[in-house]
């Protein structure tokens, strides 16, 4: 593993559940004239030697043919700090809930990856089953901080 990521005690046990459980993020990076810079990722956590997001940089279109080129990665490579938010919206407001966490993300390059990351990916996302992700980087981000509302219990 690269890097060295924060203890699990950061996230509680009902927190850690709704992070996996959660479909979808929106990744926050800083552009470069200081403003956030949101897009929505699909991601797993690595919670063994502490929380661990991997979104990769997949198939879907994108604005450049060079995954490396992309703001997302511009961004990180200049300053690594973001911030992750997954969230549940419901009509039934007292259903919302949101985590946010603050992280320190990096560039994991195709050979830094383990071969299991990508199968956890193609088992929460079927659709990557025809995404060349042997061949992608990915971001990890390494989790500092976690803050929590509403009601994080399983839908």
């Amino acid at each position: 593993m690269i890097g060295s990521p924060m203890s699990t005690d950061l996230l509680d046990p009902r927190e850690l559940a709704f992070l996996v459980a959660a479909r979808y993020a929106i990744l926050a990076t800083v552009a470069p004239d200081g403003r956030p810079r949101p897009v929505p990722v699909c991601f797993i956590v690595d919670a063994v030697d502490g929380v661990r997001i991997i979104t990769p940089l997949d198939d879907k279109p994108k604005g450049t043919g060079d995954r490396r080129a992309l703001a997302r990665v511009r961004d990180i490579r200049a300053r690594p700090d973001v911030r992750l938010l997954a969230e549940r919206w419901d009509e039934d407001w007292s259903r919302l809930a949101w985590l946010r966490l603050d992280g320190r993300a990096l560039l994991l390059e195709p050979g830094d990856v383990p071969p299991q990351t990508i199968e956890r990916l193609r088992a929460k996302y079927p659709q990557y089953a025809t995404h060349d992700l042997e061949t992608s980087p990915m971001i990890a981000i390494d989790i500092q901080r976690a803050r929590s509302w509403g009601d994080l219990e399983p839908a």
